[in-house]
């Protein structure tokens, strides 16, 4: 099963070389791994997908690193999700327009037009970005380059007791 971890860490040479080999070392598959600057100054935060049937396992292994401040389960239902995808797709003239309206249908965007192909970014929850992709796969797909998973706590907000949420 897939779990997505949020951790803040030390920004700090060789911090993600422990953290991934510490992973890979007890058996724990990474599906994705991004990490940049937090809110705080000094501070990097970690967003991990990882393939595990339990989570508190995985938890307290990265407790153990020396350089890790934080670390928070990510439910997909609380949870803001998102995943930057670039492909360039095969897009012979005939066949631009159709391409073109797919691309409309999930905001994706041709981002570079060269004589035989487009190039798509697309930016959205994973399983949208996953979903585009399978269906520009037939039209043969020339390269691609994904950006992992990014995830932040969502914040539920009330106004006279219903939740107010913003999803695209």
């Amino acid at each position: 099963m897939k779990h997505t971890i949020s951790v803040l860490v030390e920004d700090k040479p060789g911090v993600l070389a422990r953290i991934s080999s510490l992973l890979a070392r007890r058996g724990f598959n990474i599906h994705s791994l991004t990490v940049g600057p937090s809110h705080e100054l000094g501070l990097s935060r970690m967003t991990i997908v990882v393939e595990a049937d339990e989570l508190e396992q995985v938890k307290k292994q990265l407790h153990k690193l020396i350089n890790v401040v934080k670390i928070s389960e990510m439910d997909d239902r609380q949870a803001l999700e998102r995943e930057l995808m670039l492909v360039r797709v095969n897009a012979q003239p005939a066949r631009r327009a159709e391409l073109l309206a797919l691309a409309e249908v999930f905001d994706a965007v041709a981002v570079d037009v060269g004589p035989a192909s487009i190039a798509f970014q697309i930016v959205g929850k994973p399983v949208k970005v996953n979903d585009f992709l399978d269906l520009v796969r037939p039209y043969g797909v020339i390269d691609l380059v994904k950006s992992g998973w990014v995830a932040l706590a969502r914040e539920t907000k009330s106004r006279g007791g219903a939740s107010l949420r913003a999803v695209k």
